[in-house]
């Protein structure tokens, strides 16, 4: 029997199970004596590009339906080693038992996570990166009206203007007006874009600025460019250049890194903290091991790289998958190949941008955007439950 040992309980590696079940059953019998092991640490996919939303504790899916009818084994625990030389993992479980898991393939897909600040007040500071804090988040809004009337009750600042911070600034002035309306008070809304940089998406590049622009204007959010936080507390934050915003809430999306655990594999890393990995998802001077998701950079078209996204994640899983089972079983790997770039950004009630290639010229703006928004949020991205044969079809669909 081979162990192969997926550690990520995400979309890279819920694809990458998959993966290695669909290759081994197309093997036969040679696939027969290929186990497939998932070690997360929660009980659910978290779909986690829906975390910006409201009501975001609703963005899951059971593990167990997923994996349970393609017969992959699944621990709940928490990695906390990786030994490459002896081929073993350590991992603490729930309640607290510590286990030694051994394999002859690993993948690692545990994701990325926030760079959190340091500066004075910093725990003060919401985000929406896990499915703790986004509900944290959730739950301190819907309890604003609660709270002793302030200045800034119901003010919002986001740090970050980048993807993530777009997102949930273009939604969070309706959040917030749902709840003061309550209180008569939904002209208090106000939502403050905080970015160190000079201009709106700034890894976006200029093909979709002005939608962007346009939308924030329309939106009345208010903009601090080329500034950052000093300090925050639960009533206001201070900016670098010293202005004082009231407000109960501050929101931070600024800088993203890879899961500590790529510091336990000896490859090659970068400035992410990513490994990277060749155009079969092999960790790069490392036998046996492979990784997929945020915990990878790899090649992609037109000598580009893969980006930490939901859109690279799955398909990196799938031909993970594939791969881990070609090795095994002797066959001939697939060279890693998505489909080519695109980006759909949520602009809240201003609709939505959707653009292609890594100059991302825009290809569609305002509702028609927000329609294929909501289609990949809600219906694209979420695998298939309880139904073993549409998942494995789709663990075959490589792109």
């Amino acid at each position: 029997m081979k162990n192969v040992l997926v550690i990520g309980g995400g979309f890279a590696g819920v694809w990458t199970a998959a993966g290695v079940v669909r290759a081994a059953r197309e093997a036969g019998g040679a696939g027969e004596d290929l186990r497939v092991t998932l070690v997360s640490g929660g009980d659910d996919l978290v779909v986690r590009p829906r975390l910006y939303e409201d009501n975001p504790e609703s963005m899951r899916v059971p593990l167990d339906r997923i994996l349970g009818p393609i017969g992959v084994h699944r621990l709940t625990a928490t990695v906390t080693g990786i030994d490459t030389r002896a081929r073993t993992v350590r991992a603490v479980e729930r309640a607290g038992g510590e286990l030694t898991l051994s394999y002859d393939k690993l993948v690692l897909a545990t994701g990325s996570q926030l760079v959190r600040p340091d500066f004075p007040g910093a725990q003060n500071v919401f985000d929406i990166d896990t499915m703790p804090t986004a509900a944290a988040l959730d739950h301190h809004l819907r309890r604003l009206p609660l709270r002793s009337s302030s200045d800034g009750l119901y003010t919002a600042v986001v740090v970050g203007a980048g993807f993530t911070g777009l997102e949930i600034a273009t939604g969070l002035g309706s959040r917030l007006r749902a709840i003061a309306d309550v209180q008569g008070a939904g002209e208090d809304v106000r939502v403050v874009l905080v970015d160190r940089a000079d201009v709106l998406g700034p890894e976006l590049g200029p093909g979709p600025r002005t939608q962007i622009e346009d939308a924030v204007e329309e939106l009345k959010i208010e903009r601090r460019l080329g500034r950052t936080v000093a300090s925050a507390s639960s009533e206001a934050v201070t900016l670098s250049d010293g202005e004082v915003i009231p407000a109960a809430t501050v929101v931070w999306t600024a800088g993203m890194a890879a899961s500590p655990l790529t510091a336990q594999v000896p490859g090659e890393r970068d400035r992410l903290g990513r490994l990277t990995v060749d155009a079969y998802l092999r960790v790069t001077g490392v036998p046996d091991v492979y990784a997929a998701g945020d915990t990878a950079v790899g090649p992609v078209e037109e000598g580009h790289s893969t980006l930490q996204s939901c859109q690279h994640a799955l398909p990196m899983g799938k031909f993970a998958g594939y791969n881990v089972a070609a090795d095994l079983l002797g066959t001939d790997p697939l060279p890693f190949a998505p489909d080519p770039y695109t980006t759909t950004l949520d602009l809240g009630p201003a609709g939505a941008v959707s653009t292609s290639g890594w100059d991302r010229t825009v290809q569609l703006t305002g509702l028609k955007a927000k329609v294929l928004k909501q289609d990949i949020n809600t219906l694209w991205i979420y695998p298939p439950v309880d139904d073993a044969e549409q998942l494995l079809a789709q663990a075959g669909r490589f792109s």
